[in-house]
């Protein structure tokens, strides 16, 4: 599956989207743990300059931010963490947006 993330949690990531690995019957929970057993201590690969990681170090932990977020799984709503998920859905992590 892929994980994209916006505003502060692709900050807190450190990328605008990974792929992630889930076993089959995995939930939404599950994939949110998947992603934040990522280690982000280094940049990631390609990102070319120190911004990602001084943005990453400025940002909230991404545990804090999730906690926050709304999800979309393949454009849809996502309410339920418990949510199975299938091999190469999309899952859209959006924390909350100010103005209107």
């Amino acid at each position: 599956m892929t994980v994209r993330y916006y505003a502060a949690a692709q900050a807190a990531a450190g990328v605008a989207e990974e792929p992630l690995e889930a076993p089959d019957g995995a939930s939404l929970a599950d994939a949110l743990e998947a992603a934040l057993a990522v280690d982000r201590s280094q940049a990631p690969s390609g990102t070319g300059s120190g911004a990602t990681i001084a943005t990453r170090t400025t940002a909230p932990p991404l545990a804090e931010v999730l906690r926050r977020c709304t999800f979309l799984v393949n454009e849809i709503a996502a309410k339920d963490r418990s949510r199975v998920l299938e091999q190469g859905d999309v899952v859209d992590v959006l924390p909350p947006f100010a103005g209107g």
